[in-house]
């Protein structure tokens, strides 16, 4: 059914009569779907417990990156001599420990305090081998030691997630206001390198400011979120992934594809690390900038989301071969819904119906629900120009079940 507008100067224009229905609302900061959608998400939190209470069991003394045949790999055995970033000191190292927390807030289940509390210890190596550690550490200790000492409040986890808050401060180029993303590369000179990745790392550094009282740690968050507004986001609401600048003068020298198709795409993970990024720095500064800068990246994305809701590896990559990654589009779920929560009235369906769009999506196609399988997701990719597509990896899980207990109302929050 079609309604009749006539617009001045534009004559008549056809435009889709939509039914009325439930809206989406905000109460006390947190979702409450529609009656139609809540049946929904408790068959899908159902999915969740059910099967985390196995993989759970199987998985407990892990610490996942994806699975091999079905089952959970345990990522520090994998520990090339050529790159002390691997193993222990793998940056997705914390999102299994975070999958817990997500669990025990969830169910109460003391089970997956105990096993999060491992995952966290095992992750104390790291620190002894120090030169693996780069801009990563907020994946690391936010869903680690932060989400702990939110919980219960350990002491041994505020130290931990300190630590690795003045580590990443430590990596902040005073020319350039940039955080450094990664570390020497071989035979390439990464001293001016920065990555849109980084805006949902610097939360550890507005928790370290706000848990010690010491501005310098929120202080470098907002000069490098500041700079990234400037240098990764385009007119357009598409990001770069990688920025590289004088690390001397600061000036901006050039950019890279990284891993998206190629330089001046738009690799989709970027959008959504930018997306739920500069929200979280909306959140925790409530500079209005940073709000409009997430809505901006966020518009681009729902605009580019495609009729199928399956989110590819690039929004400019070739239509074929069709590859895809379930990952940016449960990331972006998290950052919409968070968008949603401050917005006005009517902009909030918007958000909150594309992140539904979305985490419906995976949950009906690209989510692999047999209890004999260790996995959530399946279709993660790391990179476009990676030889291992299509497979799965934990922080798809971890950001599909955050998605899914945000669009219930029982938030953990960890960035």
């Amino acid at each position: 059914m079609y309604t009749i507008l006539k617009s001045k100067g534009i004559g008549l224009s056809l435009f889709p009569r939509r039914e009325p229905r439930d809206s989406f609302r905000i109460r006390g900061g947190r979702v409450v779907l529609p009656e139609s959608e809540r049946q929904w998400i408790s068959d899908v939190i159902a999915k969740i417990t059910a099967k985390m209470e196995a993989v759970s069991e199987r998985s407990q003394y892990k610490i996942p990156y994806t699975t091999v045949n079905g089952t959970h790999d345990h990522r520090p055995d994998t520990k090339p001599g050529s790159d002390p970033a691997d193993g222990i000191s793998w940056w997705t190292n914390g999102f299994w420990g975070g999958m817990m927390w997500l669990m025990h807030h969830e169910t109460g289940n003391e089970k997956y305090k105990n096993i999060a509390a491992h995952s966290e210890e095992l992750l104390d190596e790291c620190f002894h081998h120090f030169y693996g550690l780069h801009h990563d550490v907020g994946f690391m200790w936010l869903p680690t030691s932060v989400a702990s000492y939110r919980v219960t409040k350990d002491p041994k986890s505020r130290k931990r997630a300190l630590h690795a808050a003045n580590l990443l401060a430590g990596r902040f180029n005073l020319a350039g206001g940039f955080i450094r993303a990664w570390n020497d590369l071989e035979g390439t000179d990464t001293r001016g390198w920065a990555i849109i990745d980084c805006m949902l790392n610097i939360p550890l550094l507005y928790w370290a400011s706000g848990e010690t009282g010491d501005p310098r740690y929120k202080q470098i968050a907002m000069r490098h979120a500041d700079t990234a507004m400037s240098a990764f986001v385009r007119a357009d609401g598409s990001v770069n992934h990688i920025v590289e600048f004088d690390p001397n003068e600061g000036s901006v020298l050039r950019t890279y594809g990284g891993q998206g198709y190629e330089d001046g795409s738009s690799w989709t993970r970027g959008q959504s690390w930018g997306l739920y990024g500069f929200m979280m720095s909306y959140i925790h500064t409530g500079k209005q900038e940073y709000l409009d800068t997430a809505k901006q990246i966020a518009h681009y994305f729902i605009a580019n989301i495609p009729e199928n809701g399956i989110i590819p590896i690039d929004f400019r990559q070739p239509k074929e071969p069709a590859y895809e990654d379930s990952t940016a589009a449960a990331i972006a779920s998290c950052g919409l819904i968070e968008i949603a929560k401050v917005v006005g009235e009517h902009e909030k369906d918007l958000y909150l119906g594309a992140a539904l769009k979305l985490v419906q999506t995976l949950d009906a196609s690209r989510c692999d629900w047999r209890m004999e399988v260790d996995h959530l997701l399946i279709n993660g990719s790391a990179a476009y120009h990676n030889p291992i597509r299509h497979t799965p990896i934990i922080y798809g899980d971890y950001y599909f079940m955050e998605a899914v207990f945000k669009l219930k109302g029982n938030d953990l929050y960890i960035w």
